[in-house]
């Protein structure tokens, strides 16, 4: 062992000097005396690079090594969290990036495939110092004996699975398996979808992806940033440190109810409404929706104007209309042309009116007459009050709010129950933010006002440009008098750099980094997207998300049986044949790493129970410790008794209850953290099934199971590491009768 802690003590000398080398370059970039527009961009630029460079220090120096690996040809390599070089000429490297390609036989070798290993080491290590060692010997031929190989080959994973939890995910790196390694590594493009049952560390694999995928192909990612679009609040936090544990820190977190910038979705649905609002047929109603607001005189405006009032009529606006559907822009692009038309058209009924000659001769007007009524048309207050009523501008939030209100285009039922839904008392749903996208989609944004500001600004910094070449060319022209012919040969400031040119310097950079910009901008195109729990999407959430990635480069994670909300799509080929057709490959993990045996099987047998066909994950280990369940007419004590008996110090209890219970056992548990956002990393807190989903704890207890339906049950069933129970004073569902009634000894 001396000889890998000599190595890591080395390792971490090697990481000091570069952490000290880039603070160095950051004090010094920060204190350049260069103000000009160039020193601060380049300043900017040396400060994001260096920042990264900081962040990954830190975020791999925790278990900065955990293997080695010894091949046959004699080459040695240490595997860690981020790559590291020696100092030396060559820069040879100390610490292979996991993520490299000759990082891959730590993650695949056998003793049948060994791909060129003689063994393969793990360090197990806490801080700096090394605590254990592991050798897997994949050459039988290989005599040589260290002292610290193994009989079971699986150690090191077993121990990261027993560890107690922290209310954090944290990465796998160590630990990855071959199945998991396959897709991790897996060609970006294209959609891949990664099914797998609890437990089975799909939602892990996908993160360690993003890592992989932004190592792999950093140029192309980094400008265009991956998204990360999980469940809820509660499970983003739950995962926001693997990635920068891994060294990335330019990835965008989202929920659904996050993508439309601008709108924070804090309200909530019924079960009836959200189904609604997420059908396919909302997209029709919508669309329908908009046409309704390019309207038509009933039956003509009358309009004032200096030169006698001017009438538009239904066939003129019709007319109109026609003409702007037809440049086949959203509703507030083609509004120009609509209002192009109704002035031509008055201004063509004011010339006939003025130029006609009362002896039936020629117009009198000419050409240049003409054009003067039709910017007298145009600007006439009357004028763009029609336009305005006929053809409105809408913003998405006007539009989804006034449809909410009258749910036109949907049948009755369906219209009633998202009418009730827009009384609710909560501000925008989850489910309204695909319809603000839709209808942004449908609406366009007319930006030709802040394009013409914009313009005439830079238009004003040019000038204020020139304004200044000007003055430093007469100050060097009556230089120039006084001076020899040698002396004029000296370049000023005009002779170098236009005003154009002069301006653009002075303009602000937009130093954000790609996942800041793409938060702020609802059209952004992402370079790949992954989504967990994306059974549950419904067809306008896929709708949303596909016009964030034009490309399709996507990794879905989920399990169609743990599909809970009422308009998931649940089956893979009923969401994505719409985008992608039959274009997309299909992985399914079928190992549970995180659910004892004895847990899964009461979960399975839930499922056998209700009719669901499905074939549950096979655990890799077993506690003995088999759930309980206990009844009880005092509910709220029952549980608070459990929570005492049940709770460790070292590990965490999560409490997952129906949502109208809630107050109720928050009384009885004033320590346990809930809310929208509960804080997972207390010892207790109290989730609803929803919010559990993706999340692990050592024990959890389930209460009043008869109240969740089959895939809450599931999920719920499916969450704890090492024990669960149950406290009901209901009937218990089939499948959870023949639990236990008394708990096992408690874990320790």
């Amino acid at each position: 062992m001396r000889d890998e802690q000599e190595f890591i003590d080395l390792l971490y000398e090697r990481l000091a000097e570069l952490r000290t080398g880039a603070e160095a370059a950051m004090k010094e970039v920060l204190s350049a005396a260069g103000t000009t527009f160039q020193a601060r961009l380049e300043r900017d630029v040396l400060v994001a690079e260096q920042s990264g460079l900081l962040a990954a220090f830190d975020a791999g120096e925790n278990g900065l090594c955990f293997g080695r690996l010894a091949f046959r040809d004699g080459a040695d390599h240490h595997i860690g969290r981020i790559g590291i070089r020696r100092a030396d000429a060559d820069h040879t490297p100390l610490v292979i990036d996991w993520r490299a390609e000759v990082a891959r036989p730590f993650y695949l070798a056998t003793g049948h495939t060994p791909m060129g290993l003689r063994r393969r080491r793990h360090l197990t290590t806490k801080g700096r110092r090394v605590t254990a060692l592991h050798d897997e010997i994949l050459d039988l031929t290989d005599d040589e004996r260290t002292g610290h190989e193994g009989a079971d080959a699986d150690a090191v994973l077993l121990a990261a699975l027993d560890a107690a939890r922290t209310g954090r995910m944290h990465e796998i790196v160590r630990t990855i398996q071959a199945e998991q390694d396959r897709v991790i590594r897996a060609p970006h493009r294209g959609v891949l979808v990664v099914e797998g049952g609890p437990g089975t560390g799909k939602t892990v694999v996908a993160l360690h992806r993003a890592a992989y995928l932004l190592y792999a192909h950093r140029e192309q990612l980094a400008r265009r940033a991956v998204l990360v679009v999980g469940p809820n609040p509660a499970f983003l936090g739950y995962i926001s440190e693997v990635l920068p544990s891994l060294g990335e820190t330019g990835v965008l977190l989202a929920t659904p109810g996050e993508l439309f910038p601008g709108v924070t979705a804090t309200g909530t649905d019924t079960a009836r409404a959200a189904e609604v609002k997420g059908g396919a047929a909302m997209a029709d109603a919508l669309a329908r929706f908009v046409r309704d607001q390019q309207t038509l005189p009933d039956p003509v405006i009358v309009i004032d104007h200096e030169d006698g009032e001017l009438r538009l009529d239904a066939a003129m606006a019709e007319e109109a209309r026609r003409r702007a559907r037809e440049t086949g822009l959203p509703h507030n692009l083609a509004r120009p042309f609509f209002a192009f038309r109704v002035i031509d058209a008055l201004t063509a009924q004011l010339a006939d009116r003025l130029g006609a000659d009362p002896y039936g001769g020629p117009n009198f007007l000419g050409p240049d007459d003409i054009a003067q009524l039709g910017k007298a048309v145009a600007a006439s207050a009357g004028v763009r009050s029609a336009v305005d009523e006929l053809w409105p501008v809408r913003t998405p939030q006007e539009l989804v709010a006034d449809f909410l209100a009258d749910p036109v285009h949907l049948p009755e039922a369906d219209a009633d129950a998202v009418r009730r839904a827009a009384d609710h008392v909560g501000g925008w749903t989850p489910a309204d933010v695909p319809l603000l996208d839709e209808a942004a989609e449908l609406l366009g944004e007319d930006d030709s006002a802040a394009r013409a500001a914009a313009d005439a600004e830079r238009e004003e910094r040019i000038a204020y440009a020139q304004g200044v070449l000007d003055l430093s060319y007469g100050s060097r022209t009556q230089e120039f008098e006084d001076r020899d012919d040698e002396d004029a040969e000296v370049l000023g400031a005009h002779d170098l750099v236009d005003a154009e040119r002069l301006a653009e310097r002075h303009e602000e950079a937009d130093h954000r980094s790609a996942a800041e910009r793409a938060a702020a901008d609802r059209t952004w195109a992402f370079g790949h997207i992954i989504v967990d729990e994306a059974q549950e999407l419904s067809p306008m959430a896929w709708r949303l998300l596909m016009r964030r990635c034009p490309t399709r480069s996507m990794t879905l994670v989920g399990d169609p049986a743990q599909t809970a909300e009422p308009g998931g799509c649940g089956s893979w080929e009923t969401a994505l044949a719409p985008y992608v057709g039959d274009r997309w490959e299909h992985v399914r993990l079928g190992v549970n790493y995180r659910t004892p045996a004895e847990l899964m099987e009461t979960a399975a047998r839930v499922l056998r129970s209700a009719g669901v066909r499905c074939e549950p994950p096979r655990s890799v280990r077993s506690t003995g410790v088999p759930p309980w369940a206990r009844r009880a007419d005092d509910l709220t004590g029952a549980v608070a008794d459990a929570v005492a008996r049940e709770g460790h110090e070292d590990g965490r209890l999560a409490v997952i209850a129906p949502r109208e219970r809630h107050a109720a056992l928050t009384a009885v548990l004033p320590d346990a953290s809930a809310g929208a956002a509960p804080d997972l990393t207390r010892p207790v807190v109290l989730l609803d099934p929803r919010q559990a989903k993706g999340l692990e704890f050592d024990t959890v207890i389930v209460v009043e199971p008869a109240e969740f339906g089959v895939s809450d049950l599931y999920v719920a069933l499916t969450r704890a590491t090492q024990r669960l129970g149950v406290v009901h004073a209901g009937v218990l569902p089939a499948g959870l009768e023949t639990l236990s009634p008394e708990p096992a000894g408690r874990f320790t």
